[in-house]
């Protein structure tokens, strides 16, 4: 009987849930950001969250600790060095879930699940298009034609090159309710102003 047994199996067994929660935790811990079902978020901000309190001490035995679920030295190295000094005052609730909608295969429903204090969009006191905007370097030339380009080109010898033919007037066809006649007309579609 599984009387007062909360937890949710994901579907898998042991070995593959703990897997499955190792991998998951070492790409958000790597990404700051990942997108995948709620089910699997809510398993995953239990799994990780321990382990950010515990990065929280930076000794020898917390790094085994946290090296024993996450496998991974990379995603270790980033918890203890970047993402432990960020959260430091932080007590708790070092994630959050932010739900997208229905995924279109199998209308699983689907979020994103992120570090708060790595989302410069919801933190307090940053605003987001004032730092991009002051951050991004202008690097694009301006959309303006630049008479200089034409005064420095260099005349080709006419001679040389064969004059093209003119092209003929386009003509334009009468509609058979109508019973107009047909009119040469020409345009200007197609020629540089």
């Amino acid at each position: 009987m599984r009387h007062n047994k909360n937890f949710n199996h994901l579907g898998r067994q042991a070995g593959h849930r703990k897997a499955l929660m190792s991998n998951m935790a070492s790409s958000l811990i790597l990404h700051k950001r990942i997108e995948t079902t709620v089910a699997k978020a809510k398993a995953l901000k239990q799994f990780v969250e321990p382990l950010v309190t515990r990065s929280k001490e930076d000794t020898t035995h917390s790094r085994r600790v946290v090296f024993s679920y996450l496998k991974q030295k990379e995603a270790v190295t980033e918890l203890f060095r970047n993402i432990a000094p960020k959260v430091a005052n932080r007590p708790g609730g070092y994630t959050r879930i932010l739900k997208t909608g229905f995924r279109l295969g199998d209308a699983a429903d689907m979020c994103i699940i992120e570090f708060v204090d790595f989302n410069e969009t919801y933190t307090f006191g940053v605003q987001p298009a004032a730092a991009t905007e002051a951050a991004k370097p202008k690097t694009r030339r301006s959309r303006k034609k630049s008479t200089d380009a034409v005064e420095d080109a260099t005349v080709v010898d006419e001679k040389k090159s064969a004059p093209k033919a003119a092209k003929k007037p386009v003509a334009t066809k009468a509609t058979k309710n109508t019973g107009a006649k047909v009119a040469n007309v020409k345009t200007n579609v197609g020629k540089k102003m």
